[in-house]
């Protein structure tokens, strides 16, 4: 039986792929070491191989190309969704802050909801603290984001969300809380907005204010006020939470960007349309937190560094961290384990 992937105790990973009849296998990957994939080397049984590391604890995704087509690894269960494409997953463990613990566990559940905004089904993930189908307490409710290909499955595959959840509320270092973790695309496209959307629809925000959030806070068990509702997204989930939670101040309470900036036409525009709620001095006091996270090679950093200039004119005062690395899970993994914990203190 061909194992793959194998996490060997040194932190390497070999993965296997039984093609006999294949010409060229080889490992496509993003986060992982050797970006683009190494060449797979094929056995006198017909299995391929290639082994890479050692690989800093995290989740990865990964696909094999077999004479130029992307396929997934037959041998491994685990996959990672994302907008229009599906990958394979393998969890290198030793971080303790995404191990899966021996600590209480909530829940992750795939909720699929009807959106008049868009006229059709739509779905979302919810993560649901330890001990909430048992209670009959209401909690504070995070709206977590995902970036630009990305779907609503992707935080917490890749992402490990509810792992990571579950550790801090354990150890104590965060409050217990929904986390609602929608699909930031509206079609099968990159694109922010959907097709015949025009430039001056946005659907997701659509779809967030009049289908999501009433959708939450009519089905579950949650405090729906600014004090109890926090936002935060990467990368393109990043512009939402910006689009959004400055459009709709008076809602949220904590605001997290990670990796990201104002997107389109600059900062003069974004500020121009909202400039009610930027200018409102009574809404900035109940801003408890605006805290923008971004790796010093990511290609965002400008777009980081522009938007907190802009925001601190207006009289914000935003926390900005730059960490190392850049735009990649292993940056956004961490950023919500030092995010979670500033929420509704």
């Amino acid at each position: 039986m061909v194992l793959s992937p194998e996490v060997r105790a040194d932190r390497k990973v070999v993965f296997r792929l039984l093609a006999p009849q294949a010409e060229s296998v080889a490992l496509r990957t993003t986060d992982l070491p050797a970006p683009g994939g190494p060449q797979m080397s094929k056995g006198e049984n017909g299995v391929w191989e290639v082994s890479v590391g050692p690989v800093e604890p995290g989740a990865y995704r990964y696909t094999f190309t077999v004479n130029g087509v992307q396929v997934l690894d037959p041998r491994n269960t685990l996959t990672s969704e994302s907008n229009a494409t599906v990958h394979s997953l393998v969890y290198v463990p030793g971080a303790e802050f995404m191990d899966a613990n021996k600590v209480p566990h909530g829940a992750v559940a795939s909720i699929l909801y009807f959106s008049k905004s868009l006229d059709r089904n739509r779905r979302m993930h919810i993560y649901t603290p330890p001990g909430y189908e048992a209670g009959q307490e209401k909690y504070p409710v995070f709206y977590l984001l995902h970036g630009a290909g990305d779907c609503d499955d992707s935080w917490t595959t890749v992402g490990r969300a509810g792992l990571i959840m579950d550790n801090l509320i354990a150890a104590g270092k965060a409050k217990p809380m929904l986390v609602v973790m929608p699909a930031g695309h509206t079609s099968a496209g990159f694109g922010m907005r959907g097709p015949g959307g025009g430039p001056s629809r946005d659907e997701f925000a659509e779809d967030f204010v009049n289908d999501i959030m009433p959708h939450v806070e009519s089905h579950y068990r949650v405090l729906a006020d600014r004090p109890h509702r926090a936002m935060a997204g990467l990368s393109m989930g990043g512009g939402q939470t910006l689009g959004i939670g400055f459009s709709h101040l008076d809602k949220f309470g904590y605001l997290g960007i990670f990796s990201s900036g104002i997107f389109g036409n600059g900062t003069a525009a974004w500020e121009e349309q909202r400039q009610t709620m930027l200018d409102d001095a009574s809404l900035k006091d109940g801003l408890k937190v605006l805290w923008f996270a971004t790796g010093s090679e990511d290609f965002l950093i400008q777009s980081t560094k522009n938007t907190i200039g802009a925001l601190q004119k207006r009289g914000f005062k935003p926390v900005c961290k730059e960490t190392s690395g850049g735009h990649t899970w292993i940056n956004w993994r961490n950023y919500l384990h030092e995010f979670a914990p500033m929420l509704f203190q």
